[in-house]
């Protein structure tokens, strides 16, 4: 019965698809979109602005200058969803023994699957409206917010040692880490929403600073297995891995390199942030991996369940803040976008028709 019915919710979106003529139109140059769409040195492939929401879906399977950004992150969804069904994180034990808490890394998985469906969502749809490119950018930093606390969580329960949690960072550095995730989705959607193309340097370092001071705590815990004396195993052979990847990754998002030097011949494949996308990707699945690694080497019974549980609760506390910080940025977003254009074509964009066709 369900599978008749998402049968025929498929077919009524493909015929109302063709009955409002829902077809893409082909990209266009840079000069044909409004300045907020344009990106530096990318000069064409451009989605048109104001298509029906369906034609921007459809896109998934056209050729522009975001397809490259859309596709990395849906195939590491894909990608690291199978990964984590492939085998479970360590054999079971014998019945009644204690185990390591499995929670914290399902939340880890579900964190890092939030932050590329939201990332896809924001590349895919944004074109739809500059109300709509605000709103799902908004919520793309929601996806990163709570990608940043997953990896607190990993980190904490699976990469750390007991030394480095009974010292001064260890009580303290779950709330902290969920506390600078807000402030890094605050931040980000303050200066998208407040400056505008094109963005001063000011914007960068807003974004960069609670986001490079979150990603200092969350990787404490590391840094202390790593400055250790001993030799590396696999699992901390992959954590230096996927920090030398993650840094990697923060070049290409901060300079748009290659196509500064190569203007134009960059707007399908090969642009700094598509390099980002990637990077960011398979650090990602690094990170799985060795938080695999970890939750086998640790012993049974580090964590109370009371410990477990407050933790993992500070995850949909985080997404909640988060949410709420995206959705009265929208508002106020909407607003300001209807007084400048003096209630016109802008007011017919009403915030509820981001969720709408």
């Amino acid at each position: 019965m369900a599978v008749s019915g998402a049968r025929q919710r498929f077919t009524h979106f493909l015929s109302e698809a063709k009955r409002c003529r829902s077809r893409p139109r082909p990209p266009v140059p840079a000069s044909q979109v409004p300045i907020l769409f344009r990106e530096p040195y990318i000069l064409s492939g451009y989605r048109p602005v104001g298509q029906a929401w369906s034609c921007y879906v459809l896109s998934l399977f056209q050729r522009h200058n975001e397809s490259v950004n859309v596709w990395t992150h849906l195939l590491a969804a894909a990608a690291l969803l199978l990964r984590w069904g492939a085998e479970p994180p360590w054999p079971a034990g014998p019945p009644g023994a204690p185990g390591l808490p499995e929670q914290p890394l399902g939340l880890y998985v579900g964190s890092a699957l939030c932050y590329l469906c939201c990332s896809v969502a924001a590349h895919l749809l944004q074109s739809r409206s500059e109300l709509a490119h605000y709103c799902l950018f908004f919520l793309d930093y929601v996806g990163v917010a709570v990608y940043q606390y997953g990896c607190a969580l990993g980190h904490y329960f699976y990469g750390s040692e007991a030394a480095w949690r009974a010292g001064p960072p260890g009580p303290a550095f779950l709330p902290g880490a969920a506390l600078l995730a807000w402030l890094s989705c605050a931040a980000c959607c303050f200066a998208k929403s407040y400056w505008r193309r094109p963005y001063p340097p000011a914007r960068r370092v807003c974004t960069l600073i609670p986001a490079g001071l979150a990603y200092l705590l969350i990787s404490s815990p590391l840094l202390h297995r790593l400055g250790a004396a001993g030799p590396w195993g696999p699992g901390l052979r992959l954590h230096a891995a996927h920090m030398a990847l993650f840094l990697l990754s923060v070049l290409f998002f901060s300079c748009p390199v290659p196509e500064r030097f190569l203007p134009g011949r960059c707007d399908f494949l090969g642009q700094g942030h598509q390099v980002f996308h990637v990077l960011l990707a398979l650090c990602s699945f690094t990170q799985l991996e060795a938080l695999l690694v970890d939750a086998r080497r640790q012993g049974p019974g580090a964590f109370g369940e009371e410990e477990v549980l407050r933790a993992c609760l500070l995850l949909p506390l985080v997404a909640g803040c988060c949410l709420l910080t995206a959705l009265l940025a929208g508002r106020h977003k909407h607003r300001q976008l209807l007084a400048e254009s003096g209630g016109g074509r802008l007011g017919e964009l009403s915030l509820a028709e981001v969720t709408r066709d």
